[in-house]
């Protein structure tokens, strides 16, 4: 399959979406990347890499960072971390307090905010340097594109995220967070701020289109069976309070941020990564969504 003649396509079909979303000003740091920006990538597990516009260009991926904690919690501990997050679809905003309040201070799944601080107290726990071993594995997995913590990001994300140091105290007013609120906001924070690239993120999450393997090593990330768990909290919880509209126009498991990223995985197949500032009201990328449906139209690489 021509996926490069696809990408093509594909970027002028887009077009006429731009200017129809809003940049995440909320996050000061956030506020000044330019709206127009927009790249994609593809890796396939055969090795097959294609690009396109800004994908060599790093980005704040904020909430996909969740996915590589997510991965080294269940590397760690396993089916463990389900005994204080769920794994149900929100139906909410991503940083609800009310549904946070309403269930007892049990999240409702890994990749809304609650969920994804107890899954980074659970990183710390296992870690002497969680900073430090995030990055690292990161940057594992993204090899020569890299990773590196945006500190403007994250001191913006410190003196912004009152609603975020709210959903910390509630979790540990409920026994929810094993180490001190201070400690796991600052590592929830850092972990937001990572950059990368969509051509490092499209390479970094392929082994969840390949049974937990990374394909350039070989290496097992993790099992077949955790991969299976993680693509379906992805289909299911990935793009917050919008993931029935992904599941009918993707149909593929993917995870959004308010970066305007968003990763999405064909198991046995592909890993594909956009970029485009611009969110809709849900939190994601209104062009990414599209050009994420264009992609699995034109290629017929949907699960369903």
């Amino acid at each position: 399959m021509d996926y490069q003649a696809i990408l093509e396509e594909i970027a002028e079909e887009v077009q006429p979406f731009f200017g129809k979303g809003r940049v995440a000003d909320y996050i000061p740091a956030l506020a000044g990347v330019a709206p127009g920006k927009f790249g994609m990538a593809v890796h396939t597990v055969q090795g097959e890499t294609f690009h396109w516009g800004d994908a060599a260009e790093p980005f704040s991926i904020q909430s996909i960072s969740k996915l590589f904690t997510l991965t080294m919690a269940m590397r760690f501990i396993d089916d463990k971390i389900w005994e204080r997050v769920g794994k149900e679809p929100s139906g909410n905003p991503f940083n609800s307090l009310v549904q946070l309040e309403y269930e007892q201070g049990i999240p409702r799944n890994p990749l809304i905010n609650a969920g994804a601080m107890v899954i980074t107290d659970y990183v710390i726990s296992h870690t002497s340097d969680t900073r430090a071993a995030i990055l690292s594995f990161v940057q594992y997995l993204a090899g020569s594109d890299g990773a590196a913590y945006d500190e403007q990001v994250a001191r913006s994300e410190k003196e912004t995220g009152h609603r975020n140091a709210a959903l910390a105290h509630f979790l540990k007013s409920y026994g929810r967070l094993d180490n001190p609120v201070d400690t796991v906001l600052d590592v929830y924070f850092h972990q937001c701020s990572l950059t990368l690239s969509c051509q490092g993120l499209a390479r970094a999450f392929l082994f969840l289109a390949n049974q937990g393997v990374f394909p350039q090593s070989k290496a097992r990330i993790i099992t077949p069976r955790q991969t299976k768990r993680i693509n379906a909290v992805m289909l299911t919880c990935g793009m917050y309070d919008a993931v029935g509209d992904f599941a009918f126009w993707v149909g593929l498991p993917g995870k959004s941020g308010v970066g305007g990223g968003i990763v999405a995985v064909d198991p046995g197949e592909l890993c594909l990564a956009v970029w485009s500032p611009e969110l809709n009201a849900s939190g994601n990328s209104l062009v990414g969504a599209k050009a994420l449906e264009l992609f699995t139209t034109k290629t017929g690489r949907s699960i369903f």
